[in-house]
């Protein structure tokens, strides 16, 4: 009990009872702490884990998918759990047996390591995986000899950048991996997936017989290293405005030197979210000596397309991936089209820029899907003359 004789040795304020100094700044700090607003969260590098394995270091890499292969995002497929294989490029960070939960067009993958090897994964490069928090690292579910990441997916048969860090050496290594959308029944995938083992058949059938793998040109107009893949026409008319209007207001086919059928084309498509796309090398149809465009979408949701204000509708009526028809109206530069998606529910069109590129225009056996057909034909061929075969081998055997 405090004494009244020592009441004097209590601060005073005006009069008051007062608190000692300490007790008081104490009080000023916890009511600035307490009611100010609160300073944002900076996320920092993890310290000691900045180091990445150079080029020597991480050895050969192989590709990962097939050719032509096409995105499938959760959208694509049914709400469940399904088990798939995945591929790496790397053979020290090889994908066993993994379980896919699709829900609410999210994607989430439990990835098995038949490995301890690495402490934790990184969704990204290795050198992004080096700047980034401690919290976006991913660490296994342990088990003697098999480690479990359960990793977020942007889409299946798509390529995706993850870094891996090594227990031993301490480093983030590049890999890159691919799940396989094949691995999904039938029925539980809303689009239809195009017969990758038959178009590799083709290709190498067509190396064999052509001496080269059409592509190329795909490739480069993809790159922007084709003749007018940037929109920068000779000769324009008038200002870029009035040049990008005359275009979007073309609806008629360009005229081509060439005798009525079907060939191939090269098309470069830009626009949109960057996750459709359509088929390169197309079909280009030609009737009277216009040229007209048959495009094969990555998506079945797509239902018209305009071309010049012009609509074109969907020809895909089995519920396969969405094709149209529609006039190639320019050559060498981007040609506006508009195209109508219903994949988020309300339908919503999107702008998109069509190139096709003149000199790349081949024979239809140069478009995966020709070629694929051309394997069938040759495939019953040769089933059926084997069966000729065998029918006379057996019956001069009788005699």
């Amino acid at each position: 009990m405090v004494k009244a004789g020592n009441m004097k040795n209590r601060i005073r304020t005006n009069g008051k009872r007062g608190l000692k100094p300490a007790g008081a700044v104490l009080l000023m700090v916890a009511a600035v702490l307490l009611f100010s607003p609160q300073m944002e969260e900076t996320a920092y590098a993890a310290p000691g884990y900045e180091d990445i394995a150079s080029a020597a270091d991480t050895g050969g890499s192989t590709e990962v998918g097939k050719y032509g292969m096409l995105p499938v995002y959760g959208r694509d497929i049914k709400d469940g759990v399904y088990t798939i294989s995945g591929e790496s490029s790397s053979s020290f960070f090889k994908i066993e047996e993994s379980e896919l939960t699709v829900k609410n067009g999210k994607l989430t993958v439990k990835m098995q390591i038949p490995s301890n090897s690495y402490r934790f994964v990184y969704m990204g490069t290795a050198e992004e995986a080096a700047a980034a928090p401690l919290e976006d690292y991913i660490e296994p579910d342990n088990k003697v000899g098999i480690s479990t990441f359960e990793i977020p997916l942007d889409a299946l048969d798509k390529e995706i950048p993850c870094a891996a860090y090594s227990r031993r050496k301490k480093q983030w290594y590049d890999r890159t991996i691919l799940f396989h959308a094949s691995d999904i029944p039938a029925e539980s995938l809303l689009i239809t997936l195009p017969d990758y083992a038959m178009i590799e058949e083709a290709l190498k059938l067509y190396e064999q017989t052509n001496g080269t793998v059409a592509g190329e040109g795909a490739a480069a107009g993809a790159a922007g290293t084709q003749p007018g893949a940037n929109g920068a026409g000779s000769g324009t008319i008038g200002t870029v405005d009035e040049e990008a209007q005359r275009i979007a207001a073309l609806t008629e086919p360009v005229d081509v030197d060439l005798e009525d059928g079907t060939y191939s084309i090269q098309v470069n498509m830009t626009g949109g979210s960057g996750r459709a796309s359509v088929s390169s090398p197309t079909w280009m149809i030609v009737k009277d000596h216009k040229a007209y465009a048959r495009l094969l979408w990555s998506s079945s949701y797509y239902d018209y397309m305009l071309v010049g204000g012009q609509k074109y509708l969907n020809e895909s009526s089995d519920g396969g991936n969405s094709t149209f028809t529609i006039p190639i109206t320019i050559m060498e530069e981007p040609m506006p089209v508009v195209a109508d998606t219903t994949a988020m529910g309300d339908p919503v069109a999107i702008d998109y820029k069509l190139t096709f590129y003149e000199d790349s225009i081949g024979s239809k056996s140069q478009i995966p899907q020709e070629a694929a057909i051309d394997v069938l034909i040759l495939a019953a061929i040769i089933i059926v003359a084997g069966g000729i075969l065998n029918y006379f081998v057996k019956k001069r055997r009788k005699h």
